[in-house]
């Protein structure tokens, strides 16, 4: 069985640190800020992000410089499975979400932007000290974290892909009914999409979309060291 794209694997990283981001909205000027801040060195460092790289923010067109960065590794977010899908997505829904900036790009833009959206896992695995750490955009379907892997891996396709995706770029089932069950065969799932003031945990699974895409209204940028599953700079978890 040949390893799913929908899936990359990473070892554990001997020089320095892993981050993960929360969803990012075209912000990456500020982004960049806050990696500063936290004094990320790209020679060692990683920065993983749980999707949702573009729509709302300014900075929406620099994502294809920020994908060529060899440190940084995003999942796909359901505002990018807009871009996979645009030529057959709900235009209006997207225009309306934040997808106007896509509109605008001429047809052989849009092409070259879809090619690298593609390209994005729907789910990621990292190895830590402390064990695998998992990122998905939105959810995890499964009891299991090996119930994900073993379905993408056994390539499954059509309706039963399109469910697994469903949940995992667009639930927000686990923290509406707040459920602390969290996630097997992890020592932690990292997660966005669902805006939270703080970054917060359920069982396992850590919630870290501060909303660093809409600072006029206090949001911030939350980077989650994947080592000590603590943010930097330190602050709580609810």
């Amino acid at each position: 069985m040949n390893p799913s794209p929908l899936i990359r694997r990473f070892s554990r990283n001997p020089l320095g640190r892993d981050l993960a981001v929360g969803d990012i909205h075209g912000y990456f000027s500020l982004l960049q800020g806050a990696l500063d801040q936290a004094g990320f060195d790209p020679a060692r460092d990683r920065l993983f992000s749980v999707g949702d790289l573009t729509d709302r923010g300014p900075d929406c067109t620099a994502v294809l410089e920020w994908l060529t960065k060899p440190w940084f590794h995003p999942v796909c977010g359901n505002h990018d499975d807009y871009v996979c899908r645009y030529e057959s997505c709900d235009r209006e829904n997207w225009i309306q979400n934040g997808g106007g900036w896509f509109q605008q790009l001429t047809p052989g833009e849009q092409s070259t932007f879809a090619a690298h959206y593609r390209t994005l896992p729907i789910a990621i695995e990292v190895a830590t000290p402390a064990g695998p750490v998992g990122l998905l955009h939105a959810d995890c379907p499964f009891s299991s974290w090996q119930g994900l892997l073993d379905q993408l891996d056994a390539g499954v396709s059509g309706g039963r892909l399109r469910a697994i995706k469903n949940v995992c770029l667009w639930s927000r089932r686990r923290i509406e009914r707040l459920d602390e069950s969290g996630v097997e065969d992890l020592v932690a799932l990292v997660v966005g999409h669902t805006p939270v003031g703080l970054p917060a945990r359920l069982g396992n699974v850590y919630y870290i979309d501060t909303g660093g895409w809409y600072p006029d209204e206090g949001g911030f940028f939350t980077l989650l060291d994947l080592h000590t599953l603590m943010p930097l700079p330190p602050g709580a978890v609810r």
